[in-house]
């Protein structure tokens, strides 16, 4: 039962030191349930920013600023994927010009070969490969992927 509060700010005006003259900047924060954001939560929110410009229409909006705030409330597993699923939703909501939704979609292979989808956190300690996709809602590609562990093409 991972859960993940998201919120988007903008467009707003932009630093002129990030400022990008034909588009858009967009900045995605991943802010752990306790502590300070580490090098895990960093890769979090590059690979949910390069989806989410992947899929949002940043040059409708030169010279301005997205916030997307990503607020882990529970990790039980699949944290990747709950923060891809609610980064779709909150822009949706926030009525942002995409060409296309996406979602997230986390598997695991356990060590006799089975592919287990949305894994535990548990699952995915027990697990030996793990890999999370952002799949686009209109042409059904990946966008994203990240992998961990061991797997054969023939597994994939």
């Amino acid at each position: 039962d991972t859960s993940v509060l998201a919120g988007v700010y903008g467009p707003a005006e932009v630093k002129v030191s990030k400022e990008i003259y034909d588009r858009a900047t967009l900045e995605v924060l991943v802010q752990p349930k306790v502590g300070l954001p580490s090098v895990r939560e960093r890769s979090q929110e590059q690979c949910v920013r390069e989806t989410c410009e992947a899929s949002l229409l940043m040059s409708l909006h030169p010279r301005s600023s997205l916030t997307l705030i990503l607020q882990v409330l529970h990790d039980d597993g699949s944290l990747l994927s709950c923060s891809l699923n609610a980064a779709c939703m909150a822009l949706m909501d926030a009525g942002l010009p995409m060409s296309c939704l996406f979602c997230g979609v986390t598997c695991a292979i356990d060590t006799d070969g089975q592919i287990i989808t949305d894994p535990t956190a548990a699952q995915e300690k027990e697990s030996r490969a793990l890999m999370t996709f952002a799949i686009d809602s209109t042409d059904r590609r990946v966008m994203m992927s990240l992998t961990k562990g061991s797997f054969s093409v023939h597994e994939v």
